[in-house]
């Protein structure tokens, strides 16, 4: 599809976002906290949390335009909020050979537009979604059931800083090298040998964004704008149950691309009912160079073993382990972690799920505390937590997809163990169709197989495991294994002890995971700030790669180099 005539020049975008670049630049170098995306509803004007809602309204059951994006006239959708309404929206379907035709005629002009029109156009992109981001955090929350205070954040600012953060490291490695170089070799008493060298970043291919059910946004934008910003043309195949979010980020990627005077078809989107295997038959075309995917350890090793045309980056399930040795601040350490359990229905591929304590207790600021009642102690700061119901369900959301739910029956019915905490259904008055649950809490020892098998493999949802092992070092020798067989995204430690603190330190770095350490206040376990924290590692079997640093862009574009004299 031909480009309109540009209705604004790349020079204005570059000019337009040339401070939000610069400064995105610093704070990757600093690593402190920035954000150019404010992180609370009121900053979006007295009337934007309203505006977002209706429009977010406005697109229920109705068909989902995408004005001149390839589609073989059906329709699919299907989408069901986890809050219990039928969204009913349609979205244009399309053969794989006529997506990938549209991308393959829309990639020269975008190769060729060079790293800083791109970020400029990205910039563009990403501003246009946060002005939005009420609207955004409505079609997250009801496709992924998080409580809308957490759909709104995390599906929107938050989202939008981690698709930022990966346009400016895209930025800077593609502007590493110069663009050219004059090269002059002396000769002694003959003339020097001089040569002209040009440096041009030349982008892969296409991309394939394979979405996910929980963090559409958030998980997706980092591939997204890391492959758009390296100049590949993005075909988002999101999750059938969370079709939305990406859907209308397409929708303002392709206005944005149409005005800066590109083809739309730079994004693309590939819906597909559930049950289809269109990612599958995508993700080994020829012409896709490279994949980027969040979900299950099954499809992900299957990317990883047979999209071998392709550079995949996964982000796939683990077993995410805290350690509670000691503490300064015992109810501080009870309250962070008894957060850190509940917040979104440990839906969280950072959520901990292995609680290891020593038989023989911890010591605190409340004195000896045995591993039962430490144990008791954390199942009640969970129970205080979410005593309220509307409190719980704002903290809680709802839970996803069936699957998590049935977890939390057998939960309850005793199947993992014996129940330190039993999980509850919370009502909800606004959503009475929601299926809320608060987390199950169970007890189980490091030293019977039974249970081993149990809390090695990932529990996803509102279920994690008080681990009774033999002692501080038993527990760290356990973290490290499991994470270097079984993957993690996060590990988490407590303890006052500075040689226990270094052996945490050293099992984190041998099996490649990122940890925290005795947090007690308002950074938890399963949280990561764009520009400062890195999200997973690469290191282990969790992920393959982290959002973000320079590995998650580099091999998503190659320099190639020409030469000639001068």
């Amino acid at each position: 599809m031909a480009a309109a005539t540009p209705a604004l020049s790349v020079a204005e975008l570059i000019e337009r976002h040339q401070d939000t670049l610069d400064r995105a630049l610093a704070a990757i170098r600093s690593r402190d906290y920035w954000s150019p995306y404010p992180e609370f509803p009121k900053a979006y004007g007295e009337s934007g949390a309203a505006d977002g809602k209706a429009a977010f309204e406005a697109l229920l059951g109705g068909v989902f335009a995408l004005d001149g994006h390839p589609t073989d006239g059906e329709l699919v959708g299907g989408e069901t909020s986890p809050y219990g309404i039928e969204l009913g929206i349609s979205y244009p379907h399309a053969t794989p050979d006529a997506l990938i035709g549209a991308l393959q005629a829309a990639r020269p002009a975008w190769a060729a537009a060079g790293p800083a029109a791109r970020a400029a156009v990205c910039l563009e992109i990403l501003d246009r979604i946060n002005k939005r981001s009420h609207e955004f955090g409505h079609a997250v929350m009801h496709t992924t059931g998080q409580a809308y205070g957490m759909a709104f954040q995390a599906g929107g600012p938050h989202a939008q800083d981690r698709g930022l953060e990966a346009v400016v490291y895209a930025f800077a490695e593609q502007t590493r090298l110069p663009e050219r170089a004059d090269w002059t070799k002396p000769q002694g008493k003959r003339d020097p040998l001089t040569m002209v060298k040009e440096f041009t970043v030349v982008p892969r291919g296409l991309a394939l964004l394979i979405g996910c059910n929980t963090f559409p946004t958030w998980n997706g934008y980092p591939g997204l704008f890391a492959s758009l910003a390296t100049g590949n043309p993005v075909l988002v195949k999101p999750h059938p149950r969370a079709t939305l979010p990406l859907a209308l980020t397409v929708r303002v990627a392709r206005e944005v691309l149409a005005e800066a005077g590109f083809d739309p078809n730079t994004v693309c989107l590939a819906a597909e009912h559930e049950g289809s295997t269109v990612a599958q038959v995508l993700a080994v075309r020829p012409e896709v160079k490279v994949i980027d995917y969040t979900g299950s350890t099954s499809f992900g090793d299957w990317l990883e073993a047979n999209a071998k045309q392709a550079q995949v980056y996964t982000e796939k399930a683990g077993v995410n382990t805290a350690v509670v040795e000691s503490t300064d601040n015992y109810r501080g350490m009870l309250a962070n972690l008894a957060f850190a359990l509940s917040l979104y229905s440990g839906q969280m591929c950072t959520t901990p799920q292995n609680i290891l304590i020593p038989r023989t207790g911890i010591d605190t600021d409340e004195g000896s505390k045995s591993y039962d009642e430490v144990v008791t102690d954390l199942a009640a700061a969970i129970d205080g937590l979410l005593g309220d119901d509307a409190r719980a369900a704002a903290i809680l959301g709802a839970v996803v997809n069936p699957g998590v739910l049935q977890r939390t029956v057998q939960a309850a019915g005793g199947e993992f163990g014996e129940l330190a905490l039993t999980p509850r259904v919370v009502a909800s008055q606004e959503f009475p169709g929601a299926a809320i649950r608060t987390p199950a809490l169970v007890k189980v020892d490091s030293d019977k197989p039974d249970d081993r098998a149990t809390f090695l493999s990932e529990c996803f949802g509102p279920v994690s495991f008080a681990v009774a092992v033999e002692s501080a070092e038993a527990a760290v020798e356990l973290l490290r294994r499991t994470t270097a067989e079984q993957g993690a995204m996060t590990a988490t430690g407590w303890t006052v002890d500075a040689t226990v603190e270094a052996a945490l330190v050293e099992a984190a770095l041998d099996s490649g995971v990122s940890l925290s350490l005795n947090l007690t206040g308002g950074v938890y376990p399963n949280q990561t700030a764009a520009f400062s924290d890195l999200h997973g590692t690469g290191a282990n079997p969790a992920a393959n790669s982290a959002y973000c640093d320079g590995a998650f862009v580099a091999n998503r574009f190659r320099t190639v180099e020409i030469r000639r004299h001068s």
